[in-house]
């Protein structure tokens, strides 16, 4: 299938120490990839079902998404009176998955996509300033932002829309977070489906906003899909 024409800006190596990191807490480096500008829509998602349609609503296998699966579309093909530029949510993670592949792209890692979420309008890390972090905690206490539009959240220094403000986001590897030895980048575990964590290891215990996104995380299973919670793409290469 064609890869979809969704707009996508290179975010630049970097590195940055993340809330859950090593006892160290070494910086962790990211390599330079693209991500879209805005999550997926309605109106995108709509058009992923109609080409695969055993991720319709009613089509879909219950191993892959729970019965809230798109529960707010009227039907297989139809989202009703939705905004059709609003994010897709109620979506899991094996159907956003699937998704991105389908567009030649790939969900974000959790580091991609922290990396990206700690900038905001000027400054690549923004997360030691107070009103950054008030803007997002003011946004965990707002209802149905998830109809609103995309786009009308502020641009960061990235050039990417909507990181905070608009919904919670799926990453590739949301069940990281479970530790069984000192870093979260441990990979003897084999919980595969999951995701959590105590606080130990976290890098700033100030870091609230940030904290509400690792808890959330810690709730999901891969086949959950919430009225909050979309997703948007990302690749290693230019599309």
């Amino acid at each position: 299938m064609k890869a979809q024409e969704t707009k996508m800006v290179p975010i630049k190596e970097g590195s940055f120490v993340p809330l859950y990191g090593a006892v160290s807490k070494k910086p962790v480096l990211v390599k330079a990839f693209y991500i879209d500008v805005y999550p997926v829509t309605n109106s995108e998602y709509l058009n992923f079902v109609r080409k695969n349609p055993s991720f319709s609503k009613s089509k879909i296998k219950r191993i892959f998404a729970d019965e809230s699966y798109l529960f707010y579309w009227k039907n297989d093909y139809d989202f009703g009176t939705n905004n059709l530029k609003s994010p897709v949510t109620n979506v899991s993670w094996f159907a956003a998955k699937k998704y991105c592949e389908c567009q030649g792209k790939r969900l974000p890692t959790m580091d991609e996509w922290e990396y990206t979420a700690m900038a905001d309008e000027k400054r690549i890390d923004a997360r030691t300033k107070p009103e950054f972090n008030k803007y997002i905690l003011s946004w965990y206490e707002k209802s149905k932002t998830y109809e609103n539009t995309i786009g009308q959240n502020f641009k960061n220094y990235w050039g990417v829309y909507d990181m905070h403000g608009l919904v919670w986001e799926w990453t590739l590897d949301f069940n990281s977070l479970f530790l069984s030895g000192e870093s979260r980048k441990d990979k003897s575990n084999d919980k595969n489906l999951f995701c959590g964590a105590a606080s130990v290891n976290a890098a700033d215990l100030m870091d609230y906003a940030a904290f509400m996104r690792y808890a959330f995380r810690g709730s999901l299973k891969a086949q959950y899909s919430t009225r909050n919670l979309g997703f948007r793409c990302a690749s290693t290469t230019k599309q």
